[in-house]
């Protein structure tokens, strides 16, 4: 009796299997042509963009008038080399059967949908074109963030999702609770969270960061790749309430070196993205930017400048350009001002370092000048900011300092504050959201379609 292995679309046509072999194959039909003699259908099984063609010699034999397009299928047949045909492989089928069945006015025919009607049906978007593209390029560009880091000898390690803290300080968190926000409205009083689930406040995390810092002043250097979440009620294309954060984080380390690994990690990332996702990689070239693969290859083969921000403001200052947002000393830089530096000034992407320390975090290392802390920035061409990191300050005293000054409730923070105290040891670390990353690498305009659920002011569903 013959043999018949399953085989996925993208193994068959990648030319790795033997001409005439039995197979069977799993799929959703996208096309469909018949006449009386012959059948044509094209079935993708999702491992790839390409679709497999299905060749049906005696057509009578199978229930075609039921077969639409979405229709699910299990095929046994043999595979055939063709020649001077767009596919170099078709498959000759011997049994079809029906697993389930799509309607006629299936969504997905030729016309081509908005990427906002796709968001609306979320169980067919993933079977289109460019977001079956986007999901195995998230796949693929999740392994090469293991894959770095896992070469450079970090430990992957696991922060929590409820915490008690705000890494960030802005106070734009998503509560978690047990008790009855019912019974609460209707009594109109004070919430006791001594009765709650943790007997404290608790939230959704915005960041991995502080526990990242713990972890890593006792194993040396860790990494967290973990879901995060902001409570920002903005509907802008760049913004997410949950999305993924990649945050490493140095034991003896200094802003100095950590700056070598982030330059190291953009470019380990964009030369993964070429290499590993060629096929992603050109089809975001072709649909999506046409000049997407020439603005990575440029920065991977740009050496990344280096100014202070006092040096930054100096510049921008003195720019012929007019800026909507005006610039002075002391103000947080927009993105229109990191893209003038670094695509008309520089024309490479930059880091920029020694921010005043009045807009950034209070974990941030304090400088000598008491104004700016040792922070830094990494911009690159047609976005600005991609990734930003600090060396963390280690020492207890100015920490505390710190922290006072941003009015934090200090007993909530001491175990941060004790890292400082046993065996403190100078160490950084730098935050990259993941989503950002994957808009950057594919061109594509807005965070909502580079991740399968996205979650935005008023939208949870799916």
């Amino acid at each position: 009796m013959d043999y018949f292995a399953r085989k996925k679309i993208k193994e068959i046509l990648s030319n790795q299997i033997d001409d005439l072999a039995n197979v069977i194959v799993l799929g959703w039909v996208r096309t469909k042509r018949t006449s009386r003699n012959i059948a044509f259908m094209e079935i993708n099984d999702g491992s790839t963009l390409q679709n497999l063609q299905l060749v049906i010699l005696n057509p009578d034999k199978f229930p075609l008038e039921q077969i639409n397009n979405g229709t699910s299928l299990r095929i046994k047949g043999y595979l055939e080399k063709t020649e001077n045909r767009e596919q170099a492989i078709e498959m000759k089928v011997e049994e079809l059967e029906i697993l389930g069945e799509a309607p006629a006015d299936y969504l997905l025919q030729k016309k081509r949908h908005s990427f906002e009607f796709l968001r609306e049906i979320a169980h067919l978007r993933p079977r289109t074109n460019t977001f079956g593209v986007i999901n195995r390029f998230r796949s693929k560009m999740a392994y090469a963030i293991h894959q770095f880091y896992q070469k450079r000898g970090f430990l992957y390690i696991h922060s929590p999702i409820i915490t008690t803290g705000d890494a960030e300080g802005a106070g734009e968190l998503f509560r978690v609770t047990t008790l009855d926000l019912a019974r609460l409205s209707n009594d109109g009083g004070t919430v006791d969270y001594s009765q709650d689930f943790f007997s404290e406040e608790a939230a959704l995390t915005v960041s991995g960061q502080l526990q990242a810092e713990l972890l890593a002043c006792s194993l040396g250097d860790v990494y967290t790749f973990a879901p995060t979440f902001r409570a920002e009620n903005s509907n802008t294309s760049r913004h997410a309430s949950e999305f993924w954060m990649i945050e490493p984080e140095m034991a003896f380390c200094n802003l100095d070196e950590m700056m070598v690994l982030m330059e190291e990690f953009i470019k380990y990332l964009f030369q993964y993205a070429l290499e590993e996702a060629g096929e992603e990689m050109e089809f975001f070239n072709k649909w999506i930017d046409q000049g997407r693969i020439k603005t990575l290859e440029g920065i991977i083969n740009a050496e990344f400048g280096q100014i202070s921000y006092s040096e930054a403001i100096a510049i921008l200052e003195k720019a012929k350009q007019k800026f909507e947002f005006p610039i002075s000393w002391g103000c947080d830089l927009q993105s229109e001002h990191e893209r003038y530096l670094t695509e008309q000034y520089f024309k490479r992407p930059i880091m920029v370092t020694d921010y005043p320390k009045d807009i950034k975090a209070f974990y941030m290392r304090l400088n000598d000048d008491q104004k700016t802390v040792a922070a830094v920035d990494c911009l690159v061409p047609q976005v600005g900011e991609i990734i930003g990191g600090s060396q963390r300050e280690e020492r207890y005293d100015l920490l505390l300092n710190r922290m006072k000054e941003a009015g934090m409730d200090i007993d909530k923070y001491q175990w941060f504050l004790d890292i400082r105290k046993y065996g403190t040891v100078p160490h950084s670390g730098f935050g990259l959201g993941f989503e950002r990353l994957l808009m950057y690498l594919s061109g594509m305009g807005n965070i909502r379609d580079v991740i399968p659920f996205p979650r935005t002011p008023g939208n949870a569903r799916f």
